[in-house]
Formats: C-alpha cells, sequence, structure tokens
C-alpha cells in the first residue's frame, strides 16, 4: 500500500497501516515533513475546535475579519471571483453547521488522548504537553467574550474555566493593559516540535517495516487491480493506495471521477529563539488573531487565513504585521527576521475528506484545514479500518468526497 504525501496525515496514515503488519511505500517530494504545511503548524492540538468554520455569522460578517481592517483573512476580489463555485459551497455549508458539528466533534474531542496514546507506545511521550490552553482577551470587553465563549463551549460539551489572576496578570503586565480576562481550555495539548511529530511517526512507521522514499507523485494509472503510480522517476506498481498530499491531492483523485475541491488557505508564522512562555501552554490572543505556542528551545507565533493565487510568493506584509502584533504583546522581538508560509488545504464545507474510490484500491485522507496535527492519529485509524475492510471505529461517511459530485 503506497501512501503519497508524509505530511502528518501520509505519516499517521502510514504508521496506522503499518501497525497491521501492511507493506507501506510512504512517498513524497521531500524528507517527512519538510514539503508542505506540517513543517510549519503552530503545534496546538485543538481538541475544542469541534465546529467547522463556515457559520451564518461568518458569512454576513466577514468583511471585519479581513486583513485590510486589521484581521486574519485576506481574501482578494480578483481572487475571489475564481473562488466562486468554492465560495457557494462554504456558504451553504455555513447554514448546515450544526450537523457539520455532529460529524467532526467525534473526531476531534479525543484528539489529545489519541496523541498520547500513540507517542507512548512509540516511547516518545515527552514531544507532547497536555497542559490545555489559553484563550484571553485583553483590555475592555474582556468579560464579555469570557461570558460568550463560556456558553458557546458549554453547548458544545466543551470544558473550560475562567483564567485565574495569576495567570492573566504575566499577559496583561508584558502587553502593557490594565484588565483583561480570558478562558483556559483543559483537553486541548500541543507539540514542542510539529516536524518531530511528523518524523516521528514516519520512523515508528519505518520501525514496523514501511518503507520511506523519495518519489514526487504526478499521476496514478489503474492497471487492472493494479495502480501504477508516475512521477520524477521510474513508475511503481503498487496493490493500493492512500492520496494523502494537501492541497496536491485532487489532480491525482481526478481519473478516477472524484471531485476534490480543496483550496490552499495559507498561513505564516515567525519564531522567537531562545524566549521563555509567559504561560507553559499556547496562548490565543482573541483580539489579535495571534497564538503563540512554546516549543522547544523558542516560541512559534502564528496568524492568517490567505487566500492566494497557487505558487503566489509570501505577503511581506504578514510577518510584518504579526512581528508588530507580538512585540505589542510583549514579547521581545526583532522588527525584522525570517518568517514561514504555508498552505493548509482546505475543502469548502471545512470538513476532511476521508474515504475510498468506489470499485477500486484507491483511498484519500485530505482537507485537514487547520486541525490536520489535531485529528491525525483518529484519521490513520480510520483509514486503516477503511483498508482492512472493516466498519470505522467512527462514522466517516460524512467525509466521503461524493458530496462533491
Amino acid at each position: 500500500m503506497a501512501v503519497v504525501g508524509a505530511g502528518i496525515i501520509g505519516a499517521a496514515v502510514a504508521y496506522a497501516l503499518a501497525l497491521e503488519g501492511r507493506k507501506v511505500l510512504l512517498l513524497d517530494r521531500a524528507d517527512p515533513g519538510v514539503a508542505g504545511a506540517s513543517f510549519g503548524n503552530v503545534g496546538h492540538i485543538a481538541a475544542e475546535l469541534v465546529q467547522p468554520l463556515p457559520s451564518p455569522g461568518l458569512l454576513f460578517g466577514f468583511w471585519r475579519e479581513l486583513f485590510r481592517f486589521g484581521g486574519a483573512l485576506d481574501l482578494p476580489p480578483s481572487r475571489a471571483l475564481g473562488m466562486l463555485p468554492w465560495i457557494g459551497r462554504f456558504a451553504a455549508a455555513a447554514f448546515r453547521q450544526d450537523e457539520g458539528t455532529r460529524h467532526l466533534a467525534p473526531l476531534v474531542k479525543p484528539a489529545a488522548a489519541a496523541w498520547a496514546a500513540w507517542l507512548g507506545q512509540i516511547g516518545q511521550p515527552e514531544l507532547m504537553r497536555r497542559h490545555g490552553h489559553y484563550e484571553v482577551q485583553l483590555g475592555a470587553g474582556g468579560t464579555e467574550f469570557v461570558r460568550k465563549q463560556t456558553a458557546a463551549m458549554q453547548a458544545l460539551g466543551i470544558e473550560t474555566r475562567p483564567m485565574r489572576e495569576e495567570e492573566l496578570s504575566e499577559l496583561m503586565r508584558a502587553a502593557g493593559q490594565s484588565s483583561a480576562a480570558g478562558l483556559w481550555f483543559e483537553k486541548s495539548a500541543h507539540v514542542l516540535d510539529p516536524l518531530a511529530a511528523v518524523q516521528t511517526l514516519a520512523a515508528a512507521a519505518a520501525a514496523h517495516g514501511a518503507q520511506v522514499c523519495r518519489f514526487d507523485a504526478h499521476a496514478l494509472v489503474p492497471r487492472g487491480d493494479r495502480i501504477e503510480i508516475h512521477g520524477d522517476a521510474a513508475p511503481l506498481d503498487v496493490g493500493g493506495v492512500v492520496v494523502c498530499a494537501g492541497v496536491e491531492s485532487a489532480p491525482l483523485l481526478a481519473p478516477f471521477g472524484v471531485r476534490a475541491p480543496l483550496e490552499g488557505v495559507r498561513g505564516y508564522h515567525v519564531e522567537l529563539q531562545g524566549r521563555r512562555p509567559f504561560l507553559d501552554a499556547p496562548v490565543v490572543y482573541n483580539g489579535e488573531h495571534v497564538l503563540v505556542t512554546p516549543m522547544r528551545g523558542r516560541l512559534r507565533a502564528s496568524s492568517y487565513m490567505e487566500f492566494a493565487r497557487p505558487g503566489a510568493p509570501p505577503d511581506p506584509r504578514k510577518p510584518a504585521r504579526l512581528r508588530a502584533h507580538v512585540a505589542a504583546l510583549g514579547y521581545p522581538i526583532e522588527a525584522d527576521g525570517p518568517s514561514w508560509m504555508g498552505s493548509r488545504p482546505v475543502l469548502p464545507d471545512y470538513l476532511p475528506g476521508i474515504g475510498r474510490v468506489n470499485g477500486s484500491s484507491v483511498y484519500y485522507a485530505l482537507g485537514h484545514q487547520h486541525i490536520g496535527l489535531t485529528i491525525a492519529p483518529i484519521t490513520g485509524l480510520l483509514v486503516a479500518d477503511l483498508v482492512a475492510g472493516r466498519v470505522p471505529r467512527l462514522a466517516v461517511a460524512a467525509f466521503d468526497l461524493e458530496r462533491f459530485n
């Protein structure tokens, strides 16, 4: 079984399949975790993100979140015109958010426990910390933010508690604020190095017999009951394929009549080398649209949802504004320095694509939007169920890409 794509999802699928004794070939154009978005994510295992993003509130108020008005969303009009079919599907999904939540929540809520189980059996439990995370509103409006967010989380069954004074005081002092309020989310977690997380799963798959190969897959060609993978080297003949190639998955699946309307939603991060966190857990600054996560020897700050044309260069305004926000929050950071940009693979309803191409040995796990790291182990287990012909341990019918045909 070949797994195309060695990001966090592909590495998780390869590990889950190898654990069951299957012969696995993990393919990517680069080393595991390096080529796509997995390298640069912010490390947050977001067990609270049980709702798909499309909602009536966002649909009718998205302009408030636009980059030009200080928000995190960048959707240029010229790009929006080319995305009209995708946007139409997003709009339709906005009125089915409750239904989407029923499908997504069972994958997301047990995420930290699933990661802990895998890292424990691999022998790398220290790669993750189950310290929860904080969401804070600095300045005026904090009390109202906490009231609304508490009610919303209670309705979703997410455990929270108000941040304590000692937890808020350091954040307020650093940011020069006299008031703030926030919530602590008990069930979330974070990894100390996202690239190491991918490498750990890939190495664990290899320890169970998987082969990890450099191969840039360009096309899948059915040959009877086999699949031929064409790429930058001699074609590979395999018995089955799992497509986990992120934003590049759609052309691999198209010859099988499967539509995967993926968009690459780009995020940015900057890092603060050698800096200690104010709190030993990720902190979401609600008003600033910034998430800061403590990692090994550094802090990583991330933001933005940028819809750019494929292949567009990074926007230098984004890391510059991100650095300014981080400095205003009281973190010592240089005005200039290296930054990272990567594309998250997103389907218009913000549900992942997990399933099998009818009548074939081609499977897929893609479109995990902002929660690829979060639900990677669960996705791996679900794909292993599908490949084995078992009834999946969680319902996956809603994630079948046939929903877009």
